[in-house]
């Protein structure tokens, strides 16, 4: 799967993304805690969400696939450490809407990062 993390979502509500800034997909940047922070600790918290595996981890970019309990849709979670920024993609991969189901992960994410002292 290409590394879709940099790019703005498509028209289909069902992406979020640090990088868009419409206001029905754009997440609130994600502030690294310090300059410290390894792409392995934040990969470690993001496996702590629901259905979450690692599909892929190359330096400073990881895609987690996070799978719905139920239906077993695939999410991908794209990360990427940008200078003192966490960029964050969450899209699902087949539908039109995701019934916000992507704002919600980020939104945990963020806040377990956070706890984790990983973000501000």
């Amino acid at each position: 799967m290409k590394d879709r993390s940099l790019t703005p979502c498509a028209d289909k509500p069902n992406c979020v993304s640090t990088q868009d800034e419409r206001k029905d997909f754009h997440l609130a940047p994600f502030e690294l805690a310090n300059d410290n922070i390894s792409m392995a600790r934040i990969v470690d918290v993001a496996l702590m969400l629901p259905g979450a595996r690692v599909a892929e981890q190359d330096g400073d970019y990881a895609r987690i696939e996070c799978v719905s309990k139920i239906m077993r849709f695939v999410d991908d979670l794209e990360l990427r450490i940008d200078g003192d920024k966490l960029i964050v993609r969450s899209e699902s991969r087949t539908g039109y809407s995701d019934f916000g189901v992507n704002r919600k992960r980020a939104d945990q994410l963020r806040q377990s990062l956070q706890k984790a002292g990983l973000i501000k």
